[in-house]
């Protein structure tokens, strides 16, 4: 032992002889342990200073823990030979120590039943490997649960016999934490009652601030374990990290067990994972719900679908996803990619759109057809669509894209007929037309007179003629004392969602459509210096009033995100979607305000029908955002006479001894 003193001690002088001899004692207990330990460290006093995982024995590896946890600060803790992590190297891999993970990756194989690459729990009678699933859901291992008398996997054992997860037993009780009566577990660490989502739920601790998993507290104060119970002989560690405070010591926490199974996806089968897919680790690893992202990546589809991406070593791109079998987990895979910054940003909805238009296009045998489609499609309709957003620097919306589709479909269609009949666009008569308007089987009337007239104007037909009907206003029932009544109730009602009152009161009040209130931003809404709130919806703000701006003001404070991965903090718009860096869509919104009993449709014509009977069809578009043709139009409907209105106006200001200004409109 003075060897083994003298080395540890040329290290660290700080380090006593007593303080090294408790070392040895607490690393193993038998003398011919610490004789090897001993001789170990005197052999190569490297193990002391960084060489760790060269340990002959696990005993070192503990004399050097202790020695850290003794005060030592030159002693470096020992780290994996593979992943240079400093944490728990309980394997043996060629001669040197490295971590579960590594020895887990190191050992992995496809299991014969699921596929999976992972280390094996244990093989078949044909010898083949089965990962620790497939193990536990082997018939051979399953019980008649006590329950529901199905055979599954054992998730607790009393006097009576075994219970599946769903079957054990549990008492309906009131959560301490949510306050909420369901059934609940007596919690070992407050010895009060919870319920399975508040086990699962991780939030910002009122007491230290740190993001964390829950384990008392309520809802409006949530306490994580430290908080809870700051007695640090009551809980156990994480076995990897060594940080986070939980009661089962045999189980890595949500952070460590994240970091794993990210690292199983995302890696090469030896935990190394390229630079693409850095990022994508790295947002992953780095959200604060943890529990979260363990759920959505133990999603077969999410976890086949990185996989498949991590052993391509191709470069991530638009054009590898767009190989891919196209799915909603692939959309929403794209969005995290987007949002991280590791893809640049794409209109999906156009995109999407262009190749379904190229396939229409080139579907076409006859070279003539063929080009007379390419022009309409494409030369037309497309190239309007483009424009438009290019105006409005925003992506196309599902009606955008549909009015396409519907428009391309009614001219192949109508191409079809003619070629049915021996007929060409050029040698269709009026009676040809007029006889194809009449049969019973006609679709896409309005969307075929468009492209008859678009056929004429270009000479592509001649004399042809195909009227269509101008809107004249408003054809379903215009009911005011419900819209009044529904404003009410989202005024009133605190227990409706700040974004379903703040959607809703925009349709009823400011006859806003779907599409542009799902668009608004933050950056719509403004204080001004006198304490009032507007909202630019059209080319000039509007004042909101009491208690909108209020709620205005708090959905601007209080949105988030509905989604956790990729997508920090606050969303950059008044109303998230549930794909990171994208709003919610119009028809969702819709679906929203239905459950409300609000009819959008109904409800914006009644408002627009109302507000054209009060202000000039100027104001009306400029203050809403609408077209001046349309706002018109609904003028016109609503019988609305404004034409002595700036007259009116003159006449007015004059007689105060006052200039008209148009802030007084």
């Amino acid at each position: 032992m003075p060897l083994l003193e003298r080395i540890v001690t040329r290290i660290d002088p700080q380090l006593g002889s007593q303080t090294i001899w408790q070392a040895v004692v607490k690393s193993t207990v038998r003398p011919a342990g610490q004789r090897r330990l001993a001789w170990a460290v005197v052999d190569n006093p490297e193990l002391l200073t960084g060489a760790g995982c060269d340990a002959p024995a696990p005993a070192v590896l503990r004399f050097i823990n202790q020695l850290i946890a003794a005060g030592s600060a030159t002693v470096v803790p020992p780290t994996c030979a593979r992943c240079d992590r400093a944490v728990s190297l309980s394997k043996l891999l060629d001669g040197k120590r490295v971590c579960r993970t590594c020895f887990a990756h190191h050992a992995a194989v496809p299991c014969a039943g699921c596929g999976a690459v992972r280390e094996p729990a244990t093989r078949d009678a044909q010898g083949r490997p089965l990962c620790p699933n497939c193990l536990s859901n082997d018939p051979f291992n399953l019980e008649d649960c006590l329950g529901c008398a199905r055979r599954r996997r054992v998730a607790a054992r009393t006097p009576e016999g075994p219970w599946c997860q769903h079957c054990r037993p549990r008492e309906t009780m009131t959560c301490s934490i949510c306050g909420r009566t369901r059934l609940c577990e007596i919690s070992r660490a407050t010895g009060q009652p919870w319920c399975d989502s508040c086990q699962s739920w991780s939030a910002r601790c009122a007491g230290c601030g740190v993001v964390n998993s829950i384990r008392g507290g309520t809802r409006a104060k949530p306490l994580c374990a430290k908080c809870v119970n700051p007695d640090p002989d009551f809980w156990d560690r994480c076995p990897i990290c060594k940080e986070t405070w939980q009661i089962n010591p045999r189980r890595a926490c949500h952070r460590c067990s994240l970091k794993q199974r990210a690292r199983e996806i995302l890696g090469d089968g030896h935990g190394n994972i390229r630079d693409s897919l850095a990022p994508l680790e790295h947002a992953l690893i780095g959200i604060e719900r943890s529990a979260t992202a363990m759920d959505w990546l133990a999603r077969p589809a999410v976890a086949q679908l990185l996989t498949t991406l991590a052993r391509d070593e191709r470069d991530l791109s638009h054009e590898l996803l767009d190989e891919l079998p196209t799915s909603k987990t692939l959309d929403h895979l794209r969005a995290v990619l987007i949002a991280e910054g590791m893809l640049p940003n794409r209109d999906e909805r156009l995109t999407t759109l262009e190749r379904w238009v190229s396939d229409v296009v080139d579907s076409r045998t006859d070279p003539e057809e063929r080009q007379l489609l390419h022009r309409y499609v494409v030369w037309h309709h497309m190239r309007r669509l483009r424009r438009r957003l290019s105006g409005q620097h925003q992506q196309a919306s599902r009606l955008q894209a549909l009015n396409v589709r519907c428009h391309a479909t009614a001219a192949t269609r109508f191409l079809d007929w003619l070629a049915s009949q021996d007929l060409t666009l050029a040698s269709c008569g009026q009676a040809d037309l007029e006889r194809w308007i009449t049969s019973p089987d006609v679709s896409y009337k309005v969307e075929t007179s468009h492209f008859i007239r678009w056929a004429v104007q270009h000479r592509h037909a001649h004399r042809l003629t195909y009227g269509t009907v101008r809107w004249t206003g408003p054809t379903a029932t215009l009911n005011s004392q419900k819209r009044w009544e529904d404003a009410r109730k989202l005024l009133n009602d605190n227990t409706i969602a700040t974004s379903d009152r703040v959607a809703g009161l925009l349709l009823l009040l400011y006859a806003q459509q779907l599409s542009a209130i799902t668009t608004l931003t933050p950056e719509h809404v403004t204080t001004t210096a006198d304490g009032q709130v507007t909202i630019r919806l059209g080319a000039s703000p509007t004042t909101l009033p009491e208690p909108l701006a209020d709620l205005v003001l708090e959905l601007v404070a209080t949105r988030r995100p509905h989604t956790v991965i990729g997508q920090p903090g606050q969303s950059p718009w008044l109303f998230p979607g549930e794909r990171p860096g994208e709003h919610i869509s119009a028809e969702r919104l819709g679906e929203r305000l239905h459950a409300l009993d609000i009819r959008p449709s109904q409800s914006r014509s009644t408002a627009l029908f109302t507000l054209a009977t009060e202000l000039p069809a100027a104001i009306l578009a400029r203050m809403l955002g609408i077209n001046i043709k349309a706002a018109v139009v609904w003028q016109q409907a609503a019988s609305g006479d404004w034409a002595a209105y700036a007259a009116d106006v003159s006449r007015r200001s004059t007689g105060s001894g006052r200039h008209s200004d148009s802030s007084n409109i």
